[in-house]
């Protein structure tokens, strides 16, 4: 098995701390050698330190790793023929804390955006802001804007759509998930970031690992979670439209202009995903502590 392990992160926390287990399995059948990129390990932040982290595919394959143009940290492998696992885990450390709440913070016009932003408010893929433009304006236009009228949005999609497992596919976009009702985490998110786009407010995908800490667990399981940042005043906010609360535990694997950009497996060659296991909860009791 080729393995590779990654330092304890440096980051000084200055709060409490959760101690959390996090990874994922996938087992995949190929016919001929298969390319494949995975984007499975966290984002390295101030708010989070990753330990004991490892990385490991069977049968031994060689790995490379890379930064994308977002910043996030893919791994690139060569399926061969027959059966595949690729496999990750880390434990890592997280504010025992909610993400930011400010109901003061103001919207900032388009002119007065960074550079780099800008890019969030113009559609995508997945996020079709002008096709959802006149139903953005007529549902939330007359909103004050601000922090509440975000809260707004990811209360209507909150509250509009129903969860299910299989109720999407990968061509749906964020308009074709508002006509149906349903969808996964993945069009909660894009059909909110479509309204906030459409109304200039830069907004941008996030997913990750989202354990149920001081939750009631959820009935399905486990699986990668999706959500969005906002960017209000000057700096970037998380908004949960598939949750509709502050959550504790959020793991960042990738941020990009919709699931487009942050796949968690793309795959060359038409290799058979055979199945698929995501762990994130909270661990007690780590042997190596």
């Amino acid at each position: 098995m080729n393995s590779r392990h990654y330092g304890t992160g440096a980051a000084q926390l200055t709060w409490g701390t959760r101690l959390l287990r996090v990874g994922c399995a996938f087992t995949y059948r190929a016919e001929v050698p298969a390319p494949a990129v995975f984007l499975v390990r966290p984002l390295r932040s101030a708010d989070i330190r990753v330990s004991q982290e490892d990385l490991a595919v069977q049968p031994d394959v060689p790995m490379r790793h890379h930064l994308d143009l977002y910043g996030n940290r893919n791994t690139r492998v060569v399926l061969p023929p027959g059966l595949s696992t690729v496999h990750y885990s880390a434990w890592v450390d997280v504010p025992d804390r909610t993400e930011d709440v400010d109901e003061t913070v103001p919207e900032t016009l388009p002119d007065g955006l960074p550079d780099d932003v800008l890019l969030y408010t113009l559609p995508s893929r997945y996020c079709v802001s002008d096709v959802l433009g006149d139903e953005a304006w007529s549902r939330f236009g007359a909103h004050p804007p601000g922090y509440g009228r975000v809260r707004e949005i990811c209360r209507h999609v909150h509250e509009s759509l129903g969860f299910g497992c299989g109720t999407s596919t990968a061509l749906s976009a964020a308009a074709d998930v508002g006509v149906a009702g349903f969808g996964v985490c993945r069009g909660f998110a894009h059909l909110a970031i479509s309204f906030c786009r459409a109304l200039n407010i830069p907004a941008r995908y996030v997913f990750g690992y989202l354990p149920d800490l001081d939750v009631p667990p959820g009935d399905a399981a486990m699986d990668f979670a999706a959500w969005m940042e906002v960017w209000l005043g000057d700096r970037w906010w998380t908004f949960d439209p598939r949750n509709d609360e502050p959550r504790k535990g959020r793991v960042v694997i990738g941020r990009g202009r919709d699931a487009a950009d942050v796949a968690v497996v793309t795959t060359f060659g038409g290799p058979r995903l055979e199945s698929m296991v995501v762990q994130a909860e909270e661990d007690l009791a780590p042997s190596w502590r």
